[in-house]
């Protein structure tokens, strides 16, 4: 990666890439990712999907003075959040995160190990705040809410998210977030994230996360806040004419198969609308079930014993 004349990261010459800035931990994200797992499926070959890990709740952020009034105000939040996009909630959330930093590391260093590992911990790391309610905001509950899956190297992820070189990434990654393009300043209407850049303390400005940048070496376009997947095919096409997105519709077991769990907006968006198959797991949530491959439920944290989910 090379710099770009606004300061971004720019794609090597030749590349398309689609630029996600996100956080583990953000609940607008967590929304947002029945449309990002639908649009990855759909992208025309050789378009590089690329995660700049944000950091939403840094190192250095002052504590709540009152850390159980603020919990309750972001559960509130959360809560609000979930009806507009339809993504599960945990049935109690348990204190608001301390860092972002201990889930992008331990992200980041999962994409060492191949683009299957890395979908499937940064999942899990997202379920820790939407399904359990315990948000992943320490090294210990991080790894731990990855231990189990498939192909990944417990050990490995240990030893390169306490590293020097994924902390230097991630640092990377929140600086690069806060440098916007231009046009990130503003925001259409019509969503209730519309999603302009946010100001920092600093001075300066955040992407607002989730933001897509979609860039070719001959343009790029900005998809910012939730919006709908057809705005970020619209986006690709403006950039990369001629582009065609084929219909995916998985029956719900192989969408379980490929995405190991599902919520309902996820369902509804990703299948042909068939029944969930009996073998199903279903865990209950603050307002829907998820459904986990029995692979997955066999390892995963929502169904470990003492388990929020299962209290």
């Amino acid at each position: 990666m090379t710099a770009a004349p606004d300061g971004s990261l720019a794609a090597a010459p030749g590349t398309t890439e689609v630029v996600e800035y996100t956080d583990p931990l953000c609940p607008w994200a967590w929304g947002s990712e029945p449309v990002f797992r639908r649009l990855r499926a759909t992208l025309p070959a050789g378009v590089r999907w690329r995660r700049v890990f944000s950091i939403l709740f840094d190192e250095d952020d002052d504590p709540a003075p009152d850390p159980a009034a603020e919990t309750a105000w972001y559960a509130r939040y959360v809560e609000d959040v979930t009806r507009h996009t339809g993504a599960t909630r945990a049935v109690l959330l348990r204190r608001v995160a301390a860092s972002s930093w201990p889930a992008s590391l331990v992200a980041k260093a999962a994409q060492a190990q191949g683009a299957d590992v890395a979908e499937r911990v940064l999942r899990r790391l997202r379920e820790t705040v939407f399904v359990l309610g315990e948000p992943a905001d320490t090294p210990e509950l991080a790894l731990a809410a990855a231990a189990g899956v498939p192909g990944l190297d417990l050990a490995r992820l240990s030893a390169d998210a306490l590293s020097g070189a994924v902390r230097e990434r991630v640092r990377a990654d929140r600086s690069e977030a806060r440098r916007p393009v231009p046009e990130a300043r503003s925001a259409p209407g019509g969503s209730p994230h519309p999603g302009a850049a946010k100001e920092t303390e600093d001075g300066g400005h955040r992407y607002a996360l989730p933001t897509v940048l979609v860039r070719t070496p001959g343009g790029r376009r900005v998809v910012p806040g939730l919006r709908p997947c057809e705005a970020y095919e619209r986006a690709v096409a403006e950039v990369l004419p001629g582009t065609v997105f084929p219909p995916v519709r998985l029956s719900p077991e192989e969408a379980l198969r490929r995405h190991r769990t599902l919520t309902r907006p996820e369902v509804e968006l990703l299948t042909d609308g068939r029944d969930l198959p009996v073998w199903a797991v279903r865990v209950e949530t603050g307002n829907g079930p998820l459904w986990l491959h029995p692979e997955e439920a066999a390892t995963h944290p929502a169904t470990r014993p003492g388990s929020p989910a299962a209290r």
